[in-house]
């Protein structure tokens, strides 16, 4: 009953009653072109928030790819793939292999044509070469090495590996003469056990016939200043590597302050039996300095 109350005090009999709902209609209709006027003002701080959500994101950086000696390019092919379907824009550098000083002079010039950042990366003496190339370039933003040399200065990749014994590198390698010096290759016969010991065996046949060889004295050449001194450095180790030793390469990684990960029982090939941890790392540092 208390719940009729005001239906009856509002509707009741006489003059007096229909006056009260006639006022109380007319304030309702004055009161809707009040709100159909301010409803326009609603949709701003949406417009607002959706500006301010849909603001561009930074490119991503350029990933730099440098392959060592005994290879060439296509051994980044399946790091590449993975690399380029997560949106970043990828380069892999044909390292020349003629000496330190040449080699990282000619990296050095493809980085003075890439605009905005860099990731830089480098594999087994291609890391030997970043580290002098990267110098006096702001735009490269990390240096990734996978299985590489990462020298100091006045070092050589053959000091690093007489530092480090086990390397069984050196008594693999077959010495061809060109004009003005010497080329070394990977004995194919020797090319699995020290190079590739976890990729498979057609595929490592392939790779020993299509190796690129490096001139000899490259692995002698000091190195310069090295750019991991100010530069952010990841790094890979291949825990079963038999070119460059794992002891050498942690060595080297904990010198340089790198971020350092191990792929245990991988090769010196750890880019080509395992591209899913060597893209992750890349990935990472490419993250940390976006």
């Amino acid at each position: 009953m208390t719940g009729t109350k005001p239906v009856r005090s509002l509707a009741g009999g006489g003059r007096r009653g229909r006056s009260t709902l006639t006022a109380l209609a007319i304030g309702a209709l004055l009161a809707v072109p009040a709100l159909s006027a301010a409803a326009p003002a609603d949709p701003a701080p949406a417009a607002h928030t959706a500006t301010a959500s849909a603001a561009p994101r930074a490119p991503k950086p350029t990933v730099v790819l440098v392959h060592g000696a005994f290879a060439d390019s296509s051994s980044w092919d399946a790091v590449t793939a993975r690399l380029q379907r997560q949106g970043y824009p990828v380069l892999g550098v044909a390292n020349p292999l003629r000496g330190l000083a040449g080699d990282s002079a000619y990296v050095s010039s493809v980085l003075d044509t890439i605009p905005g950042p860099v990731v830089l990366v480098g594999h087994s003496y291609g890391g030997a070469v970043i580290t002098d190339a990267a110098v006096g370039h702001a735009n490269v933003k990390a240096l990734v090495y996978i299985a590489a040399f990462a020298p100091d200065q006045g070092e050589s990749g053959l000091a690093i590996l007489g530092e480090h014994p086990g390397s069984e590198l050196p008594s693999a390698l077959t010495v061809r003469p060109f004009p003005g010096g010497q080329d070394a290759y990977v004995d194919p016969a020797a090319f699995r056990q020290v190079f590739a010991a976890d990729v498979p065996a057609a595929r490592t046949r392939l790779m020993a016939a299509g190796q690129r060889p490096v001139a000899l004295a490259a692995f002698a050449e000091p190195s310069g200043t090295p750019a991991w001194r100010t530069i952010p450095s990841w790094f890979l180790v291949a825990g079963a590597d038999r070119a460059i030793p794992p002891a050498a390469e942690r060595a080297m990684a904990l010198r340089a302050g790198s971020h350092t990960e191990v792929v245990r029982g991988a090769s010196h090939a750890v880019l080509v039996s395992h591209p899913d941890a060597t893209a992750h790392i890349i990935e990472a540092a490419a993250r940390a300095t976006s």
